[in-house]
């Protein structure tokens, strides 16, 4: 309801105000809401993000063992195929470490095919006269097969005979370290004679005093 004053002079009255219209805006009721609570408001927010949050982590959680089984199931699979590799490589390694063994023994028995050979020869030229043997006996080895040691027995009609005999065979570029082990003067046919052993070791000669001849020889006309 307005009021006028239509006397002059009369004091003015102030308008009356509303009911709640001087009050700050922040005062003032708020008509049918409820009042704002910002704790609820942390706690109810809390309520959602927490299984969320929960959630994701689960799920990171799971992708993660799901990698780490990827890279563990490649890791044994790599493991098995280098272990498989492994093996066959020491398969390989041991199967020609035995190649490698055979050919050296057959390396060292095909060098030793004409050792006896040179023996026999080089013993032979160096015999002087009135001097015969009775064996030559293999007795050890000196390193590899190709250097054997053999011991000479034989019958000489004087004992110059006998230290030319050993002269001749220490000369021999095959022979070497020649010792006499026993002499004695024996009776045989009615005749006195010496009866000696020696021993010798087989030397491998150096390579410009051997002389070697093809197998076959040329044929012209071929």
């Amino acid at each position: 309801m307005i009021e006028i004053n239509l006397l002059p002079g009369s004091p003015k009255r102030a308008p009356k105000r509303k009911a709640g219209m001087g009050l700050p805006a922040f005062n003032r009721p708020s008509a049918g809401l409820p009042r704002f609570d910002r704790m609820g408001l942390f706690v109810v927010l809390g309520w959602l993000a927490g299984p969320l949050a929960a959630g994701w982590l689960f799920f990171s959680a799971t992708q993660r063992m799901e990698q780490l089984s990827t890279s563990i199931e490649a890791a044994q699979a790599d493991s098995a195929r280098f272990a498989e590799v492994r093996k066959a490589n020491d398969i390989l390694r041991a199967r020609q470490d035995t190649i490698a063994q055979k050919l050296q023994i057959i390396q060292e028995i095909d060098a030793s095919r004409y050792t006896w050979s040179h023996i026999m020869d080089e013993v032979s030229r160096a015999l002087p006269q009135y001097t015969w043997l009775r064996s030559i006996l293999y007795t050890a080895t000196d390193g590899p097969m190709t250097k054997p040691s053999f011991r000479i027995d034989g019958r000489t009609g004087n004992t110059f005979a006998l230290t030319q005999f050993m002269l001749n065979l220490e000369a021999s570029p095959f022979i070497r370290g020649v010792t006499l082990v026993m002499t004695s003067q024996v009776l045989e046919q009615d005749k006195s004679l010496y009866s000696f052993m020696l021993d010798a070791q087989f030397e491998e000669p150096p390579p410009e005093v051997i002389q070697t001849v093809p197998l076959f020889g040329s044929q012209e006309g071929y």
